[in-house]
């Protein structure tokens, strides 16, 4: 486990997208501490995510695996329906869930499109809308987008071209619940890695010298969770060592 992540606004529960692996794994676990809730996602890794499970009960936390494919409506429906079975207050929202397929666009199919737009972008705005009562009932409360290093600019994207459609719409809908939301304690951030250990491919030249790691996109997600953040909204954390600069 890594060091202690600060206290969290009002010790709320914790719902995190994509908890079974990588990233999301790596939150789940950095939040497990005695006392804290966490409702962690995943769509299809059982085992992984009860291993999650178990480790953050070792770490004295609650854990509750709750599955849904992102993609489909109506499991994002069930999803929402079983938060709010669980809880009656949330303080964090992480919207983690990013499908990247490694397709060129001649080669990408209207499935392949729809699927990685639902599953990265769409569900980050029905969760994000379906929980914002729970959301509202424990201002202050947090709402933390994964992005891309990327995100927030226009270019070709010739590869992966989906994923880089989704994650730039993940970005205005952040910058777009920052605005609506700053006003009922509720702030909406992102992070947005660059090339991480885990990613897919050869790593880039990086002006950091080196890819980046879990523990440098937890030193984002520590300080969007921390009081002294309480007046950050709209936020965009690059967390990329220098690329894409």
């Amino acid at each position: 486990m890594t060091a202690a992540a600060p206290e969290l606004p009002a010790a709320r529960p914790i719902l995190i997208t994509g908890a079974a692996r990588g990233v999301g794994r790596a939150m789940a676990l950095h939040l497990a501490r005695p006392g804290a809730l966490l409702l962690l996602h995943y769509r299809s890794s059982r085992v992984a995510i009860e291993a999650v499970a178990n480790e953050a009960a070792a770490c004295g936390a609650r854990a509750i695996p709750l599955r849904a494919d992102l993609a489909l409506p109506a499991d994002r429906e069930a999803l929402l329906a079983e938060v709010h079975a669980h809880v009656r207050t949330l303080g964090v929202l992480v919207n983690n869930v990013g499908a990247y397929e490694a397709t060129g666009l001649l080669e990408t199919t209207p499935e392949q499109w729809q699927r990685v737009l639902d599953s990265t972008c769409t569900a980050a705005f029905h969760l994000t809308q379906g929980l914002l009562p729970l959301l509202r009932a424990g201002a202050p409360s947090r709402v933390i987008n994964l992005g891309d290093s990327a995100a927030d600019r226009i270019a070709a994207r010739p590869f992966a071209t989906p994923y880089h459609v989704a994650k730039l719409g993940v970005h205005v809908l952040t910058r777009s619940y920052a605005a609506l939301l700053a006003p009922e304690r509720i702030t909406v951030n992102q992070i947005s890695p660059g090339f991480l250990a885990n990613s897919v491919g050869e790593p880039p030249p990086i002006p950091a010298g080196r890819t980046g790691t879990f523990a440098d996109l937890l030193a984002a997600l520590d300080y969007l969770l921390s009081p002294g953040a309480a007046y950050v909204t709209g936020a965009n954390l690059v967390v990329a060592g220098g690329w894409n600069l």
